[in-house]
């Protein structure tokens, strides 16, 4: 079995030390190089030919995030950031995706011997996952996607207030729901989202998502309201169901069991959709490792929601949106450039 060839880049000696011991306990894994910054591993990924590698978010002399933008025209190659449970850490991580990491982990903050471990399982997870990555779906941030839709008819979209569309992702979907979201106009029906994102990640990257799209998108909490012109993302280390309360939908966030290995998990989301939207949602499964949301869309669809997931060429990870499509979640795939359209369709038809 040929292992998959690692480079870790990190400034700390004990870190590279510490993730060099870890990996290499990994039959699978065979760490090539270490480099204690982006100039060294320059070097070393012509010598090493790397197929992953693991990258500090916070280095001296060039950060991460920079390291990134230079490396990816020249030479893509799957990238795992290695982040701190900082505010920094978090914001530094969330642009590294943006240029074109593939995920991150993060360094444990409390219970060091636990929390290391804990660490190490997911990064080994996270490598090889990276290591059969789509690297060509990054190049779609370059598009020439409209700045919005077009080709809304505002008529359908005024009648749409009791509308909800309800949207999962995971490896490789925070780039793909900035591509999306970022093209809604204010007037959409309500958005709820579930990305695969630890605590303390989800709310900066619904303050950037704020900062760039027409409608209001912010971290979800208990009995906030879903509403048009609004996207609520689940906040990372919570379940977020929706409710209807009269009228109106809600959302609850709270503590839950993890489910196909997450909190948030998309199947909560979309499964509550299902009872208390019914025919009047729309569901969409994005890129992501697993199969987290195929039951849910599954669900959702049997109570009469018209549902799409994005396709293989564009998607950085093609397991979810398979997972849901083979399982009669959906019969329809979506290029990623092609899906807010898509949705508007939806919305415009009659049946919705």
């Amino acid at each position: 079995m040929k292992k998959i060839r690692v480079l870790i880049v990190d400034d700390s000696a004990l870190v590279r030390e510490i993730l060099t011991q870890g990996l290499s306990r990994d039959p699978e894994l065979e760490v090539v190089g270490t480099a204690a910054n982006p100039y060294i591993a320059r070097d070393k990924i012509l010598e090493a030919d790397p197929d992953v590698i693991t990258l500090d978010v916070e280095m001296p002399r060039m950060d991460g995030v920079e390291f990134l933008k230079r490396l990816m025209p020249q030479k893509p190659i799957p990238v795992i950031m290695v982040s701190a449970l900082t505010k920094k850490s978090a914001r530094i991580t969330l642009d590294a995706l943006e240029a074109g990491a593939v995920d991150f982990v993060t360094k444990p903050s409390s219970d060091i011997s636990r929390g290391l471990s804990i660490m190490m399982r997911e990064l080994c997870q996270k490598i090889k996952i990276a290591a059969k990555a789509n690297l060509d779906s990054w190049k779609f941030k370059d598009l020439q996607m409209p700045a919005k839709v077009h080709t809304i008819n505002k008529n359908a979209l005024a009648e749409s207030t009791d509308k909800v569309i309800a949207i999962g992702a995971s490896t490789g979907g925070t780039e793909a729901l900035r591509r999306i979201i970022r093209t809604f106009p204010a007037s959409m029906p309500g958005v709820v989202v579930v990305q695969h994102m630890p605590p303390g990640f989800t709310k900066h990257f619904a303050d950037g998502l704020n900062k760039i799209c027409e409608m209001e998108v912010l971290e979800a909490k208990s009995n906030d309201r879903v509403m048009p012109g609004r996207v609520l993302i689940a906040p990372g280390g919570l379940q977020m169901s929706v409710r209807r309360s009269g009228g109106v939908y809600l959302t609850d966030c709270s503590p839950g069991a993890n489910v196909n290995g997450h909190c948030p998990s998309v199947d909560v989301l979309f499964c509550s959709i299902a009872r208390y939207v019914g025919a009047n949602a729309i569901g969409v499964v994005l890129t992501g490792m697993g199969h987290d949301g195929a039951n849910g869309l599954l669900e959702m669809r049997r109570a009469g929601a018209r549902t799409l997931a994005q396709d293989e060429n564009t998607s950085v990870v093609f397991g979810m949106p398979k997972s849901a499509y083979e399982c009669g979640g959906t019969n329809t795939l979506v290029p990623l450039e092609n899906i807010s359209q898509s949705i508007i369709h939806l919305l415009q038809e009659k049946k919705l």
